[in-house]
């Protein structure tokens, strides 16, 4: 049981079909208690889906974007985890339309994309910092942000500023015992994947390029790499990026 007696936090859980549910799955499975985030329209399917985990879990509400949600989020974690957290997943991406094209985008769907993709990772960092334990360590998804892929455009740019904010977020919360790490998923076809115009283009030719091969219907091997990342497994680990993409990273074209 790698996570025996943690707690974690963990967001984005919207389907059963998400990354961050089988995290979360995986995670009770592994002994960890789990808390799940949501707002808005959205927080009465988290309860829902919570109710579909091993042991129904508990669902505080938090916008990354709401400088009071963020403000509340300790004491929030406090009333269902006295003791505070081992561990947060960051699961938590968005991009209007029109970010999805580069050369028009307007900087209004762009800083929308960049707030929600990427400083959303330092925001949540900081606000779960008073009840994070030492030794704790916090899990982020991306999308492999060194190439200009077909599609992703300003989500693309959104992304590269996520990794660079995990590495400057492990630089400063290091000292304070606290990992940080990113798991590179390839293309899992979840909600938040259906949303990108074009996002076949990833279905149709990455399993052909994966040495390994690839299933975009499992989401199971990248969930597997987050609890391993937040379990005590990876003490000496931080401001790494673990690519679970079945090898595409490193093949050429």
């Amino acid at each position: 049981m790698m996570l025996d007696g943690k707690t974690l936090l963990v967001t984005g859980v919207l389907t059963e079909s998400s990354i961050a549910f089988h995290v979360a799955r995986l995670a009770q499975e592994q002994g960890a208690t789990v808390l799940l985030t949501s707002f808005g329209r959205t927080m009465k399917i988290t309860k829902v889906i919570a109710r579909r985990l091993p042991t129904p879990a508990e669902v505080i509400e938090l916008d990354v974007t709401d400088e009071e949600h963020l403000a509340a989020l300790a004491d929030r974690v406090r009333e269902f985890a006295p003791d505070g957290l081992d561990g947060v997943l960051h699961s938590i991406g968005f991009a209007p339309e029109g970010a999805f094209n580069f050369l028009e985008a307007s900087w209004a769907d762009v800083s929308t994309a960049v707030h929600v993709s990427a400083y959303s990772l330092k925001a949540l960092g900081v606000a779960a910092l008073p009840v994070m334990k030492a030794g704790g360590s916090i899990v982020g998804l991306t999308f492999d942000a060194q190439f200009a892929w077909p599609v992703y455009d300003w989500m693309g740019v959104a992304k590269a500023a996520f990794e660079a904010t995990n590495r400057y977020l492990a630089r400063d919360l290091g000292p304070k015992g606290i990992r940080c790490n990113l798991v590179a998923a390839g293309p899992i076809r979840t909600t938040a994947a259906k949303s990108i115009p074009g996002f076949a283009t990833f279905e149709d030719s990455w399993d052909g390029n994966a040495p390994l091969g690839w299933d975009v219907t499992d989401a199971e091997p990248a969930a597997k790499a987050c609890v391993a990342l937040l379990s005590d497994w990876f003490p000496a680990t931080t401001a790494e990026i673990v690519h679970v993409d079945g090898g595409v990273h490193a093949m050429g074209s």
